[in-house]
């Protein structure tokens, strides 16, 4: 099965060819964007995925190049983090939230011996624990800014009864660090039930053992929910204080 599923050659482009036209078609007739979106975002995907593959080719067979690897995805992530945020500069403090959560996951599952020192597995468990801090660092960051603009007014009643600045933005953002971790939570809840993450399908594809997938799963699963809860709390902390507010521009 593995030798068969999507294999690069002309039927591959013409049914990826096929496919980003009709999403350009559905997106014209509908209404709700321009009908280059999708087209764009292939192409990009592409140009990203041939220039990724050449990369990893070399760099995984040495242990320092992998760790480059994961270095530049995490500079792209922190990136992501405080553009989506639109907190401007003070968004790079979220890189701190970033590398608690992977921080922590990944040197744990190396010191157990359950992620073998190798690239070819620290670089695919690393990204995907590293893609899910990103979304709930972006997410608490966002939600929590969001709130401190429309609920003002709690935060100064709650200022007026003594609270410090600190503690009276946390009364205000701090339900917002749970529902950043809400995507995870139900990712976790309904794995197997209602989706086959990526991790289980990979190890599946590479021959591995149906058990062995599942494995592998729940380690990225549990890791990253790990690794969301020190990003999202050290996220509303961080707005709380002040050191990540919202950029002048979008106010």
């Amino acid at each position: 099965m593995s030798t068969s599923l999507a294999e690069p050659g002309i039927p591959l482009a013409v049914l990826c060819v096929v496919m980003a036209l009709l999403a350009a078609i559905v997106y014209r007739v509908s209404g709700i964007g321009p009908s280059f979106t999708v087209p764009a975002a292939a192409l990009r995907g592409v140009a990203q995925l041939a220039a990724v593959s050449l990369v990893l080719t070399a760099a995984l067979e040495y242990l320092w190049s992998s760790l480059l690897v994961l270095l530049a995805m995490f500079v792209a992530a922190a990136f992501t983090s405080a553009r989506r945020s639109e907190s401007g500069l003070s968004g790079s403090w979220l890189a701190i939230p970033l590398a608690a959560g992977i921080g922590v996951v990944v040197p744990l599952c190396l010191m157990t011996g359950v992620v073998p020192a190798q690239g070819i597995a620290i670089v695919p468990v690393g990204g995907i624990i590293l893609g899910g801090t990103m979304i709930a660092t972006s997410l608490s960051a966002r939600r929590s800014l969001d709130a401190l603009s429309q609920r003002r007014g709690e935060v100064e009643a709650a200022l007026s009864l003594g609270l410090s600045e600190r503690d009276s933005r946390l009364e205000v953002i701090r339900p917002t660090a749970a529902d950043a971790l809400l995507p995870g939570l139900d990712q976790t809840r309904t794995v197997g039930l209602v989706t086959l993450p990526g991790a289980f399908v990979g190890v599946l594809l590479a021959s591995g053992s149906a058990i062995q997938a599942g494995a592998v799963q729940i380690l990225v699963l549990v890791g990253i929910l790990l690794a969301q809860s020190l990003a999202a709390s050290l996220t509303v902390e961080f707005v709380a204080r002040g050191y990540v507010q919202r950029s002048p521009r979008v106010k």
